[in-house]
């Protein structure tokens, strides 16, 4: 029988709709075993916490376990070329933070990009730091510090949970773009730096606001400012360092990213879930407990703040000259 035209357009509208009926299935198949998301820092942190949080929530709306895999080391380095290697199916996941922004110029020869190797899934969470001082530090508020720093160049101890860390490099921005010369004094964790600064063995630090609040209602350190652009939640009746010093913005973030080639429809099904994980009040106020602010986002849109954070502290590493240890 010959082949009539309508014959040909028929078969061609169904070869059409083979790859959208072919990704309907797997969608909808998915997911059928369990889930692993590597968390490239140690257990206990507040990036670990949160990817617990939303591994339960996501094993209960997807109906599988979820598998929190922490891989410490390297930075977050190991955690992010194990994901980038992993199969691009859906079952492994990459917890990511500013570490994934900061890495990209921290360290020279990465055998991945993050930007070209992974496909952003969503955001949890943006979260202020607040910035701490001695109480042997006269500065009450930020303009008073920055002409402390200025009166006393590099005298001022910037202490950090490491180098090359979200809060190292909140203090480098700040040696930035304040024109002060605060020294990087590097400690393995957030516990032992904020020790010595209670000590007075160093000065200052810009730290997550759940490792600060006890010890800041106690007056074994003094609180300054957050570091986001508005006020903060969890720190409430502190100002921005940004009415002080323009331009300035250190939010730490946090979310979900998978290895490139990914199936849309995986993304798009695990960031729908995700969001309705933040709009559930019982997850959101677990959320709120570790001092973070609720970041809904698309996959395109978090793509974008990965992109955007990571030409931000790239000119922060490349201003400091902040080498790996």
């Amino acid at each position: 029988m010959p082949w009539s035209r309508r014959n040909v357009l028929r078969l061609a509208a169904g070869a059409a709709a083979l790859p959208a009926t072919a990704g309907l299935t797997r969608a909808q198949s998915y997911p059928s075993r369990p889930i692993h998301i590597i968390v490239g820092v140690a257990p206990g942190s507040v990036q670990d916490v949160l990817s617990r949080l939303m591994g339960q929530w996501l094993s209960e709306r997807l109906g599988q376990p979820v598998i929190i895999d922490n891989r410490p080391g390297a930075g977050t380095n190991l955690a992010t070329e194990a994901v980038v290697r992993a199969p691009a199916d859906g079952y492994t996941l990459l917890s990511v933070g500013p570490s994934a922004a900061i890495n990209a110029t921290l360290y020279g020869k990465l055998s991945f990009n993050v930007m070209r190797d992974l496909t952003p899934v969503a955001s949890f969470v943006h979260q202020a730091q607040v910035v701490v001082v001695n109480p042997s530090v006269p500065a009450k508020t930020i303009p008073e510090f920055i002409a402390y720093n200025k009166a006393n160049p590099r005298k001022i101890n910037l202490a950090s949970s490491g180098t090359g860390t979200g809060n190292h490099l909140a203090g480098e921005l700040f040696n930035m773009l304040a024109g002060v010369q605060m020294v990087h004094v590097p400690y393995r964790g957030a516990g032992p730096a904020m020790t010595d600064l209670i000590g007075g063995q160093v000065h200052v630090m810009f730290v997550a606001p759940v490792a600060a609040v006890e010890n800041i209602a106690a007056g074994k350190v003094r609180a300054l400012a957050v570091t986001t652009v508005t006020q903060a939640d969890a720190i409430p009746n502190l100002p921005p360092v940004a009415e002080f010093v323009p331009g300035y913005d250190s939010t730490a973030w946090f979310g979900l990213v998978a290895p490139k080639g990914t199936p849309a429809e995986i993304v798009t099904r695990l960031n729908r879930e995700i969001n309705a994980g933040l709009a559930d009040p019982a997850l959101r106020s677990k959320i709120a407990n570790l001092g973070g602010g609720i970041a809904m986002s698309s996959p395109k849109d978090f793509g974008k703040l990965i992109a955007d954070e990571t030409e931000k502290w790239g000119k922060v590493v490349k201003f400091a000259g902040i080498k790996p240890e």
